[in-house]
């Protein structure tokens, strides 16, 4: 599956889902823009890297829309044609939330506390502050979640950083009207802004994670 990550306005984007077999989907604009990186992309990386199978992504993977995404009509699909998919998608797209419900919420406490720990770990001061104002909010969610599930986010925090590092470094980039794709599960990114090939980080280095 891949994600296309479109920055749409100044500070509005959009994602738009390409999956063998099916037809493209999209959310625009999404919500959670934010010139680092925006809230879904925080949720990719989040949800590959905790091996969380049922969330947004895991979800549109399986043939969802997740209630969000909408399918991006097709001129050369027959009316009728398009119509019984659309039925069968929503259909679809109900059993898989109700079967995702609890690793959607999990992939929402999963994502504030890896904002978090991202930005309490950076070397901006900004960003830092930005952390501190979370704090509270981190603790309580640790407070709350199943023991086991913050075991498994502890021990990734340290890949989820180095991608989120990575993502958000071509994110930042974009200029309105451009976008980054990226693969789902393995968040390679197979096409970007011009010019960025040369100096992207190492893909010997992703694949160490």
């Amino acid at each position: 599956m891949r994600l296309i990550f479109h920055r749409i306005g100044e500070r509005r984007y959009a994602i738009r889902v390409q999956r063998p077999g099916l037809p493209d989907h999209l959310m625009s604009p999404c919500p959670g823009y934010d010139p680092l990186a925006p809230h879904d992309l925080l949720h990719l990386v989040v949800e590959a890297q905790l091996g969380i199978t049922n969330g947004i992504f895991g979800q549109l993977a399986a043939g969802g829309g997740t209630g969000t995404f909408h399918r991006v009509s097709d001129a050369t699909v027959p009316p009728r044609v398009a119509a019984r998919a659309r039925r069968r998608a929503i259909k679809l797209g109900k059993k898989l939330r109700r079967k995702g419900r609890e690793d959607s919420l999990q992939s929402e406490r999963a994502t504030y506390i890896c904002w978090y720990e991202w930005l309490a770990r950076s070397a901006e001061p900004e960003r830092r502050k930005q952390a501190m104002a979370m704090r509270d909010g981190a603790n309580h969610i640790r407070s709350i979640a199943p023991r086991e599930e913050m075991r498994c986010l502890h021990d990734a925090l340290t890949r989820v950083c180095r991608h989120l590092d990575e993502l958000s470094w071509h994110w930042s980039l974009l200029s309105v009207d451009e976008s980054i794709t990226i693969r789902w599960p393995d968040l390679a990114v197979l096409a970007q802004h011009s010019g960025l090939q040369d100096n992207a980080p190492a893909a010997a280095e992703r694949a160490t994670l």
